[in-house]
């Protein structure tokens, strides 16, 4: 009898409402994958893999004639339950937003995106992680083999940016020393009396960690794409030692030009 490959899922039921923590199906196991979820997190059948209703993950079931794309990049999303890591990743892979309650299945999984750096192209492996606090053992194991952090905080929540200190002491304690980490304030298409959290805020906080920084809205698709292309861009550079057709690369200074003319007019500066 012919084996039937079934998703790689980890999931919990839920009663919760959180539209953020919803979490990606993976239709082919990676052969690449350093980690598999634990027995513990096994998905069940019952539930559906995803609250997008019509959002579903690509799948590769072919093996990649490129040799770089058999090279993946693990790309981990993490940050406070709401704050929009599911929405930016599914922005990000469709380029469209979801409005409207839906329901959440909470766990982690991952999806591939494939990004054209010029004449090069990088795997990225973009894991979607649950904020809540008490999923947070099980999101410490994938920190390990990270190559790629995006920690996210919501700039009408005053508690997911306070929250961030914590964060980024976890990623010092479980993630590599060489790992990419970018600093995001989503949900930058907010009106100014929605606003809590200034863009000067995160801009101190991610130089006194030493981390880039920008601010993105997955629901207008502000600096979405330039976030993952930033992420591809330095871990092209870490891998290779040059960037493409200049010879040097700074990831803040990729970021800062690539940002400067998009500032959301709803945003302060």
């Amino acid at each position: 009898m012919k084996k039937i490959k079934t998703p790689v899922i980890a999931m919990f039921s839920t009663d919760d409402i959180m539209s953020d923590d919803v979490f990606e199906s993976v239709e082919e196991a990676e052969e690449n994958t350093n980690k598999q979820i634990p027995n513990v997190m096994k998905h069940n059948k019952n539930l559906s893999s995803t609250g997008y209703r019509d959002y579903k993950p690509k799948t590769n079931l072919r093996k990649p004639s490129d040799p770089s794309l058999k090279i993946i990049h693990k790309t981990i999303l993490l940050g406070d339950s709401g704050v929009g890591k599911t929405s930016l990743l599914v922005r990000f892979d469709t380029g469209q937003f979801q409005t409207g309650n839906f329901s959440a299945t909470v766990g982690i999984g991952f999806t591939n995106k494939v990004i054209s750096v010029e004449d090069s192209k990088v795997k990225l492996q973009i894991w979607d992680t649950a904020g809540q606090e008490r999923f947070r053992s099980v999101t410490h194991a994938y920190y390990r083999d990270a190559h790629a952090l995006l920690l996210l905080y919501d700039v009408t929540n005053r508690t997911s940016f306070d929250n961030i200190r914590a964060w980024l002491s976890e990623i010092r304690d479980y993630a590599n020393d060489q790992v990419v980490i970018m600093l995001i304030g989503n949900k930058a298409d907010c009106s100014t009396s929605d606003r809590i959290i200034k863009k000067e805020e995160g801009e101190k906080l991610a130089q006194e960690y030493s981390v880039t920084f920008m601010e993105t809205s997955a629901k207008s698709g502000l600096n979405v794409d330039v976030a993952f292309m930033a992420v591809a861009r330095e871990l092209l550079f870490k891998k290779t030692g040059v960037e493409v057709n200049k010879g040097s690369f700074n990831v803040q200074d990729y970021v800062r030009e690539q940002t400067k003319t998009n500032c959301p007019s709803c945003s302060p500066a």
